[in-house]
C-alpha cells in the first residue's frame, strides 16, 4: 500500500505529483508577486504574464559612476553613496560609516571600532585586509 501524506495543503494531480504552483492559494493567484519580484507598474493582474518584474538589487561596482563599494586600494567597504542606497533598499537598518579618525578611549565609537575589529579577525582576503587597515585594526 503507498504512503498516504495526510494534511498536505496541495491536491494530487492527475500524474500523482502536488504541483504547487497551480494550486488556488498560489500567491499569483492572490494578485501577489513571488518573492524578489514586485507588480509591474502598468496594472496589469498579478496572474497575467509579466505582471511581475524583479526587485533592482543594490549594484556591486567598485569602478565607474555611481559605484557603492570602494576598491581594495582604497580601503575596501562601500561608499556614502552606496550607504544610502542601502539604506533606502533596506528601511531601519542601522548601517553607519567605518570609525576611521581617532576617538576617545571608551566612547561609543571606540566600542564599535573595538567590536568590528574583533570579528573582523580571521579575515585574510585583499578586501577584508584592507577594511580592516582602514579602521586602524
Amino acid at each position: 500500500m503507498a504512503y498516504i501524506q495526510k494534511n498536505n495543503p496541495y491536491k494530487v494531480t492527475s500524474c500523482g505529483r502536488r504541483r504547487t504552483f497551480m494550486q488556488e492559494d498560489s500567491p499569483l493567484n492572490k494578485g501577489r508577486c513571488y518573492d524578489g519580484f514586485k507588480p509591474n507598474p502598468d496594472g496589469r493582474p498579478a496572474s497575467a504574464k509579466g505582471s511581475c518584474v524583479p526587485i533592482k538589487k543594490l549594484r556591486k561596482t567598485t569602478r565607474g559612476k555611481g559605484r557603492h563599494f570602494l576598491s581594495a586600494k582604497e580601503g575596501a567597504g562601500m561608499t556614502a553613496a552606496g550607504r544610502k542606497a542601502y539604506k533606502k533598499e533596506n528601511p531601519g537598518s542601522t548601517l553607519s560609516a567605518p570609525v576611521t579618525g581617532k576617538v576617545k578611549p571608551g566612547s561609543k565609537a571606540a566600542k564599535r571600532r573595538k567590536s568590528f575589529c574583533a570579528r573582523s579577525k580571521s579575515w585574510k582576503s585583499k578586501r577584508g585586509l584592507a577594511a580592516r587597515r582602514r579602521w586602524k585594526c
